[in-house]
């Protein structure tokens, strides 16, 4: 079950939390080739600034970039949403509340990005 949040958790890294089963442990191989694709891809970005490459067709690869984190970052709330948040529910009390909200703060980061 994810951990709960504390108001800490915004600054702090993710060493700091115990281990735990996440919802998206059953796709981390697929997690990490979109990572490693989105990273070649801003590599590619930065041989393109190297080869003073037209403005509009860095800008492109750009907002391919931002499209593929941001599928990247909906599969993951996704899956702290089935996960996570409905485990929460599924067990009540205050942790319920608590994976709701953190949740909410989740989407209100993703979309102001």
């Amino acid at each position: 079950m994810c951990p709960a949040a504390t108001p800490a958790d915004d600054i702090a890294d993710d060493s700091a939390r115990a281990p735990a089963n996440h919802g998206y442990t059953a796709d981390k191989a697929k997690l990490h080739t979109r990572l490693r694709r989105i990273e070649g891809q801003v590599r590619g970005l930065q041989r393109m600034i190297d080869e003073d490459t037209y403005c509009i067709d860095v800008l492109t690869q750009i907002s391919a970039v931002n499209s593929a984190l941001q599928s990247v970052a909906l599969a993951m709330l996704d899956d702290h949403l089935h996960h996570c948040v409905a485990g929460a529910i599924a067990n009540g009390g205050e942790d319920a509340a608590a994976k709701i909200d953190e949740a909410s703060a989740a989407i209100k980061r993703l979309v102001r990005s």
